[in-house]
C-alpha cells in the first residue's frame, strides 16, 4: 500500500494509488469534531446574479453547478485531483495531489455526500462534500455548494469545511503542516472561489476555459 500522505519529489503510479483508496476508510469520526482542536470553516463567494426565481437554464447556478460537479474550480497550482468521471459522484473516490514548493502529497477523498434541494423554501442549492481517508495528511470533511437565493437572485458558492491535521503524521511532516499547512488551506479556499467565479463569468461571455489540469482523471 502506497502511504499517500508521503511527501515525494519523483514520480508516483497515481493510478495505482488511486484504485488502492477503495480498501481505505474514512480516517475520523465526527463525534470527535468540536473547536479548538478542529478548524471550522466557512468560506462564501459571490458569482454573477440572477433573476430572482427558479435557477435560469444555462444561467450562472447552472454553470457553476457543473464546473463542481467536475472538480474544475480547484487552483491546479494548489491542489489537482485524479478521480474515474464515470463512477457515480456519491461514493467516488479522489487521489488528491498537493503541491507545495516542489513537494508532492498524495492524499485520499471520498465523495460521502450529495447536496440536491431547496432550503428554507427559498434558497436552491446543489453541491457535494469529501471526507479525508486513511493515509491523508488530514482529517476532516469539506463540502461545496452552489446556492441560489430564489427572492433576490444571489448566486453564491460556499465552502464549509471541518478539519485537523492528521495525528499520524511523521515529526517532519507534522511540523512542515503546522508552519504552512493552515495558510496554504485558507488560500486554497480563496482561490476556489476566485477560480469558479473566473470560469462561470467567461462561460456566460460564450468563452470556454479549457478544462485545468485539476481534473485529471485515470481509465475506469
Amino acid at each position: 500500500m502506497i502511504a499517500l500522505g508521503d511527501w515525494v519529489f519523483g514520480r508516483l503510479d497515481a493510478v495505482r494509488a488511486w484504485r488502492e483508496l477503495a480498501d481505505a476508510r474514512v480516517n475520523y469520526s465526527v463525534d470527535e469534531v468540536r473547536r479548538p482542536a478542529w478548524n471550522i470553516d466557512l468560506h462564501r463567494t459571490a458569482l454573477p446574479e440572477e433573476r430572482p426565481g427558479p435557477p435560469e437554464p444555462g444561467g450562472p447556478w447552472e454553470q457553476a453547478c457543473r464546473l463542481v460537479r467536475d472538480y474544475e474550480f480547484s487552483p491546479p497550482e494548489i491542489v489537482r485531483a485524479l478521480y474515474d468521471p464515470a463512477a457515480p459522484l456519491l461514493g467516488r473516490d479522489m487521489l488528491l495531489e498537493a503541491r507545495f514548493h516542489g513537494m508532492h502529497f498524495y492524499c485520499g477523498v471520498r465523495v460521502t455526500e450529495v447536496v440536491d434541494a431547496t432550503r428554507d423554501g427559498d434558497e436552491r442549492v446543489w453541491g457535494w462534500a469529501y471526507e479525508t481517508l486513511e493515509g491523508h495528511l488530514e482529517r476532516g470533511k469539506v463540502m461545496y455548494e452552489v446556492v441560489k437565493r430564489q427572492k433576490t437572485g444571489e448566486v453564491l458558492f460556499v465552502v464549509s469545511c471541518h478539519s485537523q491535521g492528521a495525528p499520524t503524521l511523521d515529526p517532519i511532516t507534522s511540523l512542515g503542516w503546522r508552519l504552512f499547512g493552515r495558510r496554504t488551506q485558507l488560500r486554497f479556499y480563496r482561490r476556489c472561489g476566485q477560480r469558479l467565479r473566473l470560469f462561470v463569468e467567461a462561460t456566460l461571455r460564450g468563452e470556454h476555459p479549457p478544462p485545468g489540469p485539476s481534473s485529471a482523471r485515470p481509465a475506469p
